[in-house]
């Protein structure tokens, strides 16, 4: 399969820069992978499509404000600092991407918020583009946390091209959010609201939780065109004994299984047992899943319509079948659906 094949023509104006007014009142479009069917709904709809005892599975991640914006030393250059992880809490050492990256040297400062709440030394250049860098708090570590935080912004994505504003804090985040250590959203969980969660739970459906702390490797260009040879930055996983058991006593059931995103369903494909069984797991994963692949864990899945040539789009294609999905495209640009971070929703059957 070869890059190439992921390129279509997207008009600008269907990026969508914001979120609809209520998540579950976002558009859903319907594809039957088996028949190539299109339906269109509205993201609440999606309870008609799942049965007592069906599953959904979701990926609890939370993603914590990881961009800062600050000065550098003596230039007073500004600097854009992308917190990445935290490598050491007690010697405050975080893996870091900086913006410019060519103008930043081993053992320069970087200064942010009034007066220089937080100082920062560039202590190791990993990458070409990555540094590690080492905040200079004298204080006890949760004040330090609080003030990171506090200077930092919501991470949204490059291609939503406009200033982040208050309402993102809340919307570039699920529902039900619980572990912190995302730099992006698992964006199609951002259209579950309480009321939708509930209605579901009434009708006797299953919740299992996942964790994926999902990293810049999902915006990653890949920049070759045999897709075996493109490499996915490793991001953490976590999947416990009760998901396992949720899961795997639905598929013996004969239910279905819907992984709600990407990173779900890249955590779900990541551990699974010689007879096609989830497994609990902790650790990392570099699973790139493009055409062809066969899956084993999840029937059906919720994703958003992604940017051509992005990993997200192969994944799903993967899924749904390449020639089904690029027509189902085709189908979305004409309709005028949304794409990207906050646009509509695909549900694959």
């Amino acid at each position: 399969m070869k890059l190439s094949k992921f390129r279509f023509d997207l008009p600008e104006e269907l990026v969508a820069l914001h979120p609809q007014a209520n998540r579950d009142e976002s558009r859903l479009m319907v594809l039957w992978k088996k028949t190539g069917k299109i339906e269109h709904h509205q993201f609440k709809d999606v309870i008609k499509f799942f049965d007592d005892q069906d599953i959904m599975v979701f990926n609890n991640t939370k993603v914590f404000p990881a961009r800062l914006r600050g000065n550098k030393e003596k230039t007073g250059a500004q600097i854009e600092v992308f917190l990445l992880r935290e490598l050491n809490p007690e010697q405050r050492l975080w893996d870091v991407l900086v913006d410019p990256a060519r103008k930043i040297r081993i053992g320069n400062k970087l200064y942010f918020g009034e007066e220089d709440m937080l100082v920062a030394e560039v202590i190791d250049n990993t990458t070409s583009r990555g540094r590690t860098l080492r905040f200079l708090y004298d204080g006890p570590y949760e004040e330090f946390k609080k003030t990171l935080y506090t200077l930092g912004e919501t991470p949204l994505p490059k291609f939503i091209n406009r200033e982040v504003v208050p309402e993102d804090e809340e919307r570039y985040q699920t529902i039900y959010a619980k572990h912190e250590g995302a730099v992006a959203a698992p964006t199609a969980g951002m259209h579950f609201s309480r009321e939708l969660l509930k209605r579901l739970e009434i009708k006797g459906l299953d919740f299992a939780y996942v964790t994926l702390h999902v990293g810049l490797g999902n915006f990653r260009s890949v920049d070759v065109e045999d897709l075996t040879k493109h490499k996915m930055d490793s991001e953490p996983i976590f999947i416990n004994d009760e998901a396992c058991q949720l899961v795997n006593s639905a598929k013996e059931s004969g239910k279905k299984v819907c992984a709600v995103g990407t990173t779900t369903m890249r955590t779900l494909e990541s551990s699974v047992s010689t007879q096609g069984m989830l497994k609990p797991f902790e650790g990392w994963t570099n699973k790139f899943l493009f055409p062809p692949h066969e899956f084993s864990v999840a029937d059906s899945m919720i994703s958003n319509f992604h940017l051509p040539l992005t990993t997200l789009l192969m994944m799903v294609s993967a899924f749904a079948g390449y020639n089904t999905l690029m027509e189902a495209y085709q189908v979305a640009i004409k309709e005028k659906y949304r794409f990207g971070t906050y646009g509509d929703a695909m549900l694959v059957l």
